[in-house]
């Protein structure tokens, strides 16, 4: 299934004329190891990757992720940044590139996401959009902490460009964890918060991956058949801060 819109600004404030963009979701040419993933994402439904889900009342701030796979020295990864300490909401912990939609992203039932996805990713890694191939779009979740309906847009990364921190009032730090060390069970554990409730987590060197980002991770995962088994009774406490 593919579909294209263009956009007068897909980047937000992009570099690349309007007219040399489109907005595009195309399983099409994608490395043989990334097809699991595209076709949970057109088979999966929202109860099987959350029990949040957005309210009935179409309330909930408009938002969207960029969870992009690429190839790097040690086989496929992905991408994700840690959240400065300063922030509001989810402050410190590692998270997909994303944010809310702004109106210029355009519908948020439509191609708004898609927009916002990539727009927020260049604003927080310095990422080249143009190098990013939409390939699909999970269904929409919601975060109940902080009111976020979340738009998970799944990326390739067919070109890779420089990335980094480019705010740091936003964004700590960058970086990259090979799906390999995601689906190694001695990296797998259960976060526990200090309130009580639990939820995947996955240990990626220095960073403990938890929460929101960590559920989305560990539910692709298991619908593309990358999981393997591991130890659900390993817990792991966060910091009473979290």
């Amino acid at each position: 299934m593919t579909h294209t819109q263009t956009q007068t600004d897909p980047l937000g404030r992009g570099s690349r004329a309007a007219e040399d963009v489109d907005v595009t979701v195309s399983a099409d040419g994608l490395p043989g190891w990334l097809k699991p993933v595209a076709h949970a994402a057109g088979t999966v439904r929202p109860e099987q990757l959350s029990r949040f889900l957005p309210p009935e009342d179409g309330g909930g701030r408009q938002s969207a992720v960029l969870i992009l796979f690429g190839e790097g020295e040690r086989g496929p990864e992905l991408l994700l940044m840690e959240r400065a300490s300063s922030l509001r909401s989810h402050a410190g912990q590692p998270s997909f590139p994303g944010g809310a939609l702004d109106p210029e992203d355009g519908d948020p039932s439509t191609t708004g996401p898609l927009r916002a996805a990539l727009r927020e990713a260049r604003e927080e890694t310095g990422l080249d959009p143009s190098g990013v191939r939409i390939f699909g779009v999970l269904p929409r979740l919601y975060i109940p902490v902080s009111g976020f309906v979340v738009t998970p847009v799944l990326g390739w990364w067919h070109t890779p460009s420089p990335i980094g921190v480019v705010d740091p009032a936003e964004t700590a730090r960058v970086f990259t964890v090979p799906v390999a060390d995601l689906t190694d069970p001695a990296n797998r554990c259960v976060a526990v918060h200090p309130r009580g409730h639990h939820g995947p987590a996955f240990r990626c060197g220095s960073a403990l991956v938890w929460g929101f980002t960590a559920g989305v991770i560990d539910r692709i995962l298991h619908h593309a058949g990358w999981e393997r088994p591991w130890d659900h009774d390993e817990r792991v406490p966060l910091d009473w801060r979290a």
